[in-house]
């Protein structure tokens, strides 16, 4: 009963948090990718060029940068080598891993005497593109380069943002194609059990618990009650981790990091239907709203994907009775 009181009240809380308290102080999650080497004189430039271009930017009020350990281990873990060639694919999965919004990587190219410092902003949702560039000569100092550089990146994410970063989709929207995509599909029952927390804060209610709860009850599935349903009627259960932790300061603005786990069980075999992972960042003026909105945020992002996987076949449709031929 307490359960159901507090998942209530986080609804309620949910959808007042939902709308952002500062809209005009958007902050971009960006992630920095290792730049590449190509010349004869320009070895180990790359890491150099990587390492000033976080320090020129970590700076910048309007974005947020992945941590670069965070991003060695992520690359790790994927396996790919990423050095100034990224693919849309891996955009994308690079961008659900780390939160990030915009990539941010390139090359340093020697042509003879002359030093080019190219970069490559891509959004990781809508994989558009954009490109900056710097020149100087062989022997010119790089700090005064990649300043200059970073300088074009930022402008080039402030002008272009509305193509690099796609639309936050709200809740109604993701409902109707997930409605659309599995419309005559069979809902097993649920049961949805996802622990989470806030590191260094004391967690008060579930919000990805809750987000995943509501995007399956108004897909039309039955939903176990966590603490008084009969679990044994469950046909698959949803196990989940998650967590969230503050990530930076930005004036009176703090983001937060989210991260979510959730694998579909079936409930008979114990075989594992789906797993996936998500991370978000949010800002507010609350580091614990902020933390919220993210791990919701990684909720819905993972229900959108996980939700028709778990769905039963479509229903045959029932052939039509054969006409008798009259003799």
């Amino acid at each position: 009963m307490r359960r159901n009181l507090v998942l209530c009240w986080t609804t309620l809380f949910m959808l007042l948090a939902a709308k952002p308290l500062v809209a005009a102080d958007t902050v971009y999650p960006a992630a920095i990718l290792p730049f590449a080497e190509r010349g004869a004189d320009v070895k180990d430039l790359g890491a150099q060029v990587t390492d000033l271009m976080f320090a020129n930017l970590v700076a910048e009020p309007q974005m947020y940068l992945v941590d670069r350990e965070d991003m060695d281990k992520i690359l790790k873990e994927l396996e790919l080598n990423l050095s100034g060639l990224v693919s849309a694919d891996s955009a994308t999965r690079v961008g659900q891993l780390t939160g990030a919004k915009i990539l941010i990587t390139g090359s340093v190219l020697q042509v003879d005497s002359k030093l080019y410092l190219i970069a490559k902003i891509i959004g990781t949702e809508t994989t558009r593109v954009f490109g900056a560039s710097v020149k100087g000569g062989i022997n010119d100092e790089l700090d005064s380069l990649v300043e200059e550089l970073a300088g074009e990146v930022a402008k080039t994410i402030a002008g272009r943002a509305e193509d690099l970063v796609a639309k936050p989709k709200t809740r109604e929207d993701r409902l109707a194609a997930l409605k659309k995509a599995m419309a005559g599909t069979k809902r097993p029952v649920l049961k949805i059990d996802v622990t989470e927390r806030h590191i260094s804060q004391a967690t008060i209610d579930p919000a990805a618990e809750t987000e995943i709860t509501l995007f399956c009850t108004e897909l039309g599935f039955d939903v176990v009650d966590p603490d008084e349903g009969d679990r044994r009627k469950a046909e698959v259960l949803l196990i989940g981790e998650g967590f969230s932790e503050f990530a930076a300061r930005h004036g009176n603005l703090v983001s937060v990091k989210a991260r979510l786990e959730l694998k579909a069980v079936d409930a008979a075999t114990g075989k594992i239907l789906a797993i996936d992972r998500q991370t978000a960042v949010e800002v507010d003026l609350s580091e614990q709203i902020a933390g919220k909105a993210a791990l919701q945020e990684a909720a819905a992002d993972i229900a959108e994907r996980m939700l028709p996987k778990i769905g039963g076949p479509k229903a045959a449709k029932k052939a039509a009775p054969k006409k008798r031929k009259r003799r």
